[in-house]
Formats: C-alpha cells, structure tokens, sequence
C-alpha cells in the first residue's frame, strides 16, 4: 500500500520518520501538556505531570480484539486486576461493540452485561470506571454503580440526555468524534477537511457538555481513531494530533490494535503490538493526556519513556 503523505519517505528501502516542527517543539518542552486537574467525581487526575493508562475491558462477544474473553464475571475480574497491577489508571468496560460494522444490541443486553462488573469492581478495587456507551440509561446505571467516566463515542450526539446524566453524578465524559453509527461509519469517509470537520464537530460536542452544565475541568476529546477514516486519514489525525491541542481539554487516543495499525504494517491481530507502541509514542508527543490500550504492562513502559524525555530538565 501506498501511503500518499510525507509522513513516510523510503530511501534505498530504509524508513526515514520526519517529525513535524511542532512535535519536535513539544519534546523540548517541561511538559507535554498544559498541567491541570481532570475532575472524575471525587477523583482527580494531574493532568500534565505523566500519561495517563486506560484499560480496556470488553464485554462482548464481537469486539474486533478482545471478543468473547471476559464474558465471565471471574474471568473478568481477574483481567481488572491484572490491568490494575501492570499499571492502568483507568479501567474502560464496554458493554456493546463500537468495531466498524457492529450491530447495535438492546439497552437491556447491555446492562446486563456491564452492570454486574461495575459493582464488583467498585467493591474489590480503589481505581476510576470509565463505561463506554452511547445511552444515557446505560451511562445512568453505571454511575450509580460507581462508574466515574462516560466515554461517548458519539460525542453525546446520539443520546444528549448523556449529558444530563453525566451532570447528574459530577462524572466526566470522554467527547470522542464518528462520523456516523458503526454499523456504517465506514461508509461516511468523505470529509471537506479532515482536521477542520473532526476539530468542529468537537467543539459543537462540548458545547452541548457546557451547555448541560458539566464542569469543564470534566472533559476530555477523542478525535476518534477508526470510527469512520480510511486507514490514510488514520494516519494524517496521528500525525497532526497536536491541532486538538487547540480545544483547551485533555486528548485521549484509542489506536490500541487497530485496523489501520494492521494494514500499515500488513499484520494481523495478534501482531500489532509494535505498531500501537509507535502510535503511543506519537500521540503522547503529540499531546495525548490518556491513551486507550490492551497491552497494559507493554505500553505503560513505552509511556513512562516517552514521559521521562519530555519531563527531563
């Protein structure tokens, strides 16, 4: 595959990799992001002192990485844990698959999928929940049961009364970008400017945050990696991360294994972790607060590398 950017050069078959200007700005400065206090209910996270690790925990049979493995509430718990000890801040449950082409399920499947966990984990664990859902009766739920985080990968378009329950329980919201539902998100692709379209939608999702009355030390954007991009606009909104810098709230990035890692390198699911650490590395340079992973122990070393040569004075 061709990659039609300057991102890539080839020369006598060896990659050459040139930064931008400004990420190279970004290394050199204190610190890789503006230090402020990201509000999750009664918790706080520093935003700006280190990379924060979300884990991913899915609930469902068909997510494209992990489906089916943690259906079990034990096997489940024992994952969280696991995450937990190798080092996530963070623990992401889904409850519906968000892959390109996946069906929506029911409100009822889903809470009987999330739920029970939720409760278990806020018993046997001091950490943040973050439920990933776009329905508001599903994000209620959560939060009663101790969910912390509402990661919205509409951008609280599809269901605003998220909003108002994110409201309701001083929760934070993660105001991710799609293009359409992803069950056809993949057919939506056309954009007049990638950057300009993803960076507006953005700001009409916080808007309605604010609108709402959430607290805007209380979000976070996700300019949505894979939910409506070819695998070339994947690439450019990596490498130009850093203009979402201009929305003033932490970034979170979710390219953990993703299918565009995997054509780039033409690899399959099980060999992507090489490319989801070099997308780590970029997105942090590039400004990411948060990144969304799988591989917990791998990519919390990757992050506190990359940390360490930005922080170093």
């Amino acid at each position: 595959m061709e990659i039609q950017d300057n991102t890539f050069q080839g020369k006598e078959n060896t990659p050459q990799i040139n930064l931008p200007n400004k990420v190279r700005a970004i290394v050199s400065q204190e610190s890789h992001q503006e230090k402020s206090i990201l509000k999750c209910r009664d918790k706080e996270l520093e935003i700006g002192t280190k990379t924060y690790i979300m884990g991913v925990l899915n609930l469902t049979p068909d997510s494209f990485y992990d489906g089916g493995k943690y259906t079990q509430l034990e096997k489940a718990l024992k994952h969280v844990e696991l995450m937990i000890d190798e080092g996530a801040d963070i623990i992401d449950i889904g409850g519906e698959s968000t892959r390109p082409g996946s069906l929506a399920i029911s409100l009822e499947e889903e809470c009987e999928r999330v739920i029970p966990i939720i409760k278990e984990i806020n018993k046997r664990f001091d950490t943040i929940i973050s439920i990933d859902t776009t329905k508001s009766e599903v994000a209620y739920e959560a939060l009663k049961e101790g969910a912390s985080i509402v990661n919205d990968i509409s951008g609280l378009k599809f269901d605003e009364k998220v909003a108002d329950v994110a409201k309701e329980f001083n929760a934070a919201v993660v105001i991710a970008h799609t293009s359409s539902r992803p069950e056809d998100m993949q057919n939506h692709t056309d954009y007049s400017s990638l950057l300009d379209d993803i960076l507006e939608a953005l700001r009409n999702s916080i808007n309605i945050a604010v609108e709402k009355g959430i607290d805007n030390r209380s979000i976070l954007v996700d300019p949505g990696f894979g939910f409506g991009k070819t695998t070339k606009q994947n690439l450019i909104l990596l490498k130009n991360l850093s203009r979402f810098c201009e929305l003033e709230k932490p970034i979170l990035i979710g390219t953990s294994n993703k299918s565009f890692i995997g054509k780039t390198l033409n690899a399959d699911i099980n060999n992507r972790i090489e490319g989801t650490a070099a997308t780590v590395v970029i997105g942090i340079l590039n400004g990411a607060a948060i990144v969304r992973v799988h591989d917990i122990s791998y990519m919390k070393k990757v992050s506190a590398m990359v940390d360490a040569v930005i922080n170093v004075n």
